[in-house]
């Protein structure tokens, strides 16, 4: 049987040696599949939204939800600009004593907090002036910031060893079994170097 016009639009067609015809189907891709359900989807629910309309014109418009208005709001502490609501700003501004902050310097204050004992104005007061001095000095300048931020740790852990009970703060108590040292081993040792001798080859 021959095929007629219209098989052959629609499908390929190849021969083997013994003239059988094998029918090779067009695939289809996944794309153009996911195009064509998008498509249908899209229809179906402009439809649906007209029905609607039709039915109850006044109430579609009515059940659309309130668009929140949103400003850029600059944080006081580090000087970073984010889109906010104006809830989210009055909340913001009420908890921290009337300032703006952002959600990173919020999170630095609350580990202030919980450093300090809990009060919110002290530690809000301190990240505030760790932001002002990395600002004017620290951008600036970031070697001589590091430096000096080595110092500050180099001071704090003086002053906690200073407090620290060390049996070698008590001279008074005597030493128990300590292994005493007489003498050095690298005047041995440079010795045994200079005394070696390196064959020549």
């Amino acid at each position: 049987m021959a095929p007629n016009r219209e098989n052959i639009i629609g499908n390929s067609y190849s021969t083997n040696n013994n003239n059988v015809v094998i029918v090779h189907k067009p695939r289809i891709s996944m794309e153009s599949l996911q195009r064509t359900r998008s498509d249908i989807s899209f229809e179906l629910s402009k439809e649906a939204l007209d029905r609607d309309h039709d039915h109850h014109p006044d109430k579609s418009i009515k059940e659309l939800p309130p668009i929140a208005e949103v400003e850029d709001a600059k944080c006081e502490c580090c000087g970073m600009c984010e889109e906010c609501t104006t809830e989210y700003i009055s909340r913001i501004r009420d908890k921290f004593s009337g300032k703006m902050i952002c959600g990173l310097c919020a999170e630095a204050v609350k580990e202030e907090m919980e450093k300090n004992g809990g009060k919110r104005e002290e530690a809000l007061n301190d990240h505030v002036s760790a932001c002002v001095r990395f600002n004017r000095f620290g951008r600036t300048h970031p070697v001589l910031y590091q430096a000096e931020a080595m110092r500050e740790i180099l001071k704090k852990s003086s002053t906690i060893r200073a407090k620290s009970i060390s049996p070698r703060d008590n001279k008074a108590v005597p030493k128990k079994g300590g292994i005493a040292r007489s003498s050095s081993c690298i005047p041995a040792i440079t010795k045994d170097f200079s005394d070696l001798k390196i064959p020549d080859s």
